[in-house]
Order: C-alpha cells, then sequence, then structure tokens
C-alpha cells in the first residue's frame, strides 16, 4: 500500500512537470502607455528601443503593446495613476504633470541645475534611491531620468533680456520651470506638451520652453521664429523629470525570470540611456529651426548671469516648503547637486 502511494506520487509529479515546465514559460503581455507622439524622437528612438530589448532578452516572452499618443484615453496628467491602478502595465511620463504630488523630485527641476542629460539622470536615479524612494512607492519604478537643456521658443520676438519677457505668456511644464517663468518676468502658463501647437497657433500663448529634441513633434519651428540657447558651458535653464513606472501587482506577478529581464533593464543604466538618448536628439530637433531660418540667438554668460540672479530665490522657496513638508530641504538640494556633479565628473 505505502509503495503504491509513492509510485502514485511520484508518477502524479511526473506528469505535473510539464505543466510546470508550462507555467514557467509562460508569455506575458505588457501594455505601454505615453503622451507622446508616435513619430516622436522619444517615442522611437527612447520607447521601442527599450521594449524591443526587454522581448529580446526575455527570449520573446515578454510582449509590448505600444501605445502613444494616449490612444488609450485619459490625459497626460492620469498617467501615473493608469500605472498605479493598473489600468496599462507601463507609463513613462512627468512627475511634474501633477503639481506638487512628488516635492522632492523637484530638486532637479529647480532652475540652474544641470546641462548635461546623461549626467543627471544618473544623478536623478541615485537621489531617488537614497533620498526620495518612498515618493513612488505605488507603482515599480524602472527609471528615472531628465531630458537636455531647456530653453525658449518665441512666436514673434527675440529674448535676450528678462526685460524681454515682460507681458509674454509661455508655456512651462512644471510647478518649478513656471515660478521660474514669474521670476524672470513672464506670464506662465502650465500645460501638458500636446497642448502647446494649438495654444501656439490660436495665440493663447506667446512662446513655450522645452529642449530642441521635442520641438519637431509639437511644429515649435514652424509656429515660433526666435529661439534663445543659455551658453553651453553653464547650467540649463532648466529641465524636466520624467519617470518610467510599471503596475506593481503586474511585476510582482511576473515569474521570478522574467523579474529578472525588467530589473536588468531598469535602474541608473537605463535612466542613463533615456537621458543622453534624449539629449542626443537636440541637434536634429535644432536643425528643424535652422532649416526654416529661424533666429537662433545664444546668450552670453554676462546675459544669462540675470537670468540666473532673478530666480535665484526660487531654490530658497523650495527649501522652505520642503521644510514644512517635514523634510530637510537644503539637505536634499545639496544632495542634489552634489551628485549631478559627481556624476558629472563621470
Amino acid at each position: 500500500m505505502k509503495r503504491r502511494t509513492l509510485i502514485q506520487g511520484a508518477t502524479a509529479a511526473t506528469l505535473g512537470f510539464p505543466a510546470l515546465v508550462g507555467f514557467a514559460q509562460q508569455t506575458v503581455t505588457l501594455k505601454f502607455h505615453t503622451f507622446m507622439a508616435p513619430m516622436s524622437n522619444v517615442w522611437l528612438s527612447m520607447h521601442k528601443p527599450w521594449m524591443d530589448k526587454v522581448e529580446k532578452d526575455s527570449g520573446g516572452r515578454i510582449k509590448f503593446e505600444g501605445y502613444p499618443a494616449m490612444q488609450l484615453g485619459g490625459t497626460p496628467v492620469q498617467l501615473y495613476d493608469q500605472a498605479r491602478d493598473g489600468v496599462v502595465d507601463v507609463v513613462w511620463t512627468l512627475p511634474g504633470n501633477t503639481a506638487g504630488r512628488f516635492p522632492r523630485i523637484e530638486a532637479f527641476e529647480l532652475p540652474f541645475m544641470m546641462n548635461n542629460a546623461e549626467a543627471t539622470s544618473k544623478a536623478l536615479w541615485e537621489y531617488y534611491q537614497t533620498q526620495a524612494a518612498d515618493e513612488f512607492k505605488e507603482t515599480q519604478v524602472l527609471a528615472l531620468q531628465v531630458h537636455g537643456p531647456g530653453m525658449f521658443h518665441m512666436a514673434n520676438k527675440q529674448i535676450r533680456t528678462p526685460a524681454d519677457l515682460r507681458g509674454m505668456k509661455v508655456r512651462g511644464p512644471t510647478r518649478q520651470v513656471t515660478k521660474l517663468l514669474a521670476s524672470v518676468g513672464a506670464t506662465p502658463v502650465g500645460m501638458p506638451l500636446p497642448g502647446i501647437p494649438d495654444a501656439l497657433s490660436k495665440g493663447t500663448i506667446d512662446g513655450c520652453v522645452i529642449p530642441w529634441e521635442v520641438v519637431p513633434s509639437v511644429k515649435v519651428h514652424e509656429l515660433t521664429k526666435f529661439h534663445t540657447e543659455f551658453p553651453s558651458t553653464g547650467p540649463a535653464l532648466y529641465t524636466t523629470t520624467f519617470v518610467m513606472a510599471m503596475n506593481k501587482a503586474r511585476y510582482d506577478s511576473l515569474p521570478p525570470d522574467l523579474k529578472r529581464v525588467i530589473d536588468a533593464n531598469s535602474g541608473l543604466a537605463t535612466s542613463a540611456f533615456l537621458g543622453k538618448t534624449q539629449q542626443g536628439n537636440d541637434p536634429v530637433g535644432r536643425k528643424s529651426a535652422t532649416d526654416r531660418n529661424n533666429t537662433i540667438l545664444t546668450l552670453s554668460t554676462a546675459e544669462a548671469q540675470e537670468f540666473i540672479k532673478l530666480s535665484s530665490a526660487i531654490d530658497d522657496e523650495w527649501v522652505a516648503d520642503m521644510n514644512k513638508r517635514g523634510f530637510n530641504g537644503a539637505q536634499l538640494l545639496e544632495s542634489a547637486r552634489s551628485l549631478i556633479a559627481k556624476h558629472g565628473r563621470g
């Protein structure tokens, strides 16, 4: 009787083994959702290559369905919550779309913090790990990055000094950038990137601040005539932070080997790749403006200093805001600056 039981158990285990193997080899399909246009550099040179690499590394067991331009519905502001709630599996979006929700990450959006997106994206990842990991605790964070130097793009007026911005309605992407715009004399208008073309064409705004890379995808080279760059030897006017986040339950449900694939395509190296690639597309965006004979002005170091001086109080305001929230604002700002300097030397 005991021998029969052992045989039956062994047979059951043997028969069950293919089913276990089948489970281990399951294929999963992940929905990737973002606001970027399907022909944008971000989608074509960052998102699609990342998805392709994950698919390849998984031996085809992870498949992606890619949905640019908010094709699954909702607005750009809702993307992070779509990942949190499991409406989609992976998103790429701006933490700053929801003002004040991820306050410590805003350190990287303060005026004149960076000029190298690859180095600053590495710094942002390390800062997140050491200073702000709980800000994204509702999702599985895959990468954090910044874009290349932000600058002015104006429909009908060249910007050389802060005085030139008086009375000008200028779009900004996040609350820290709109504070920056107000500090240097503009009337800030907050709106997500996809709203820029309509707002420029209707005259709702007189200009916008974005990096060169994204100019063609929102036709800013066609809708503006004047562009103002800050000197490449100094810090950029601003940058924006981005997060690639995955639904936590979806990540947790993956088999261990597929989790390892996702993990291998997350973190510091992936953040650096995204930042480097995005800034690497800046020359393409700049060329779109020069091809139309638009006017591009690069400020002198002395001219840039006037903008830096006027916006310097924003750092103090942010530190005070962090202190009110129970954080050490000065320590957070110093950490962000130190990490940018550290990775900038790499």
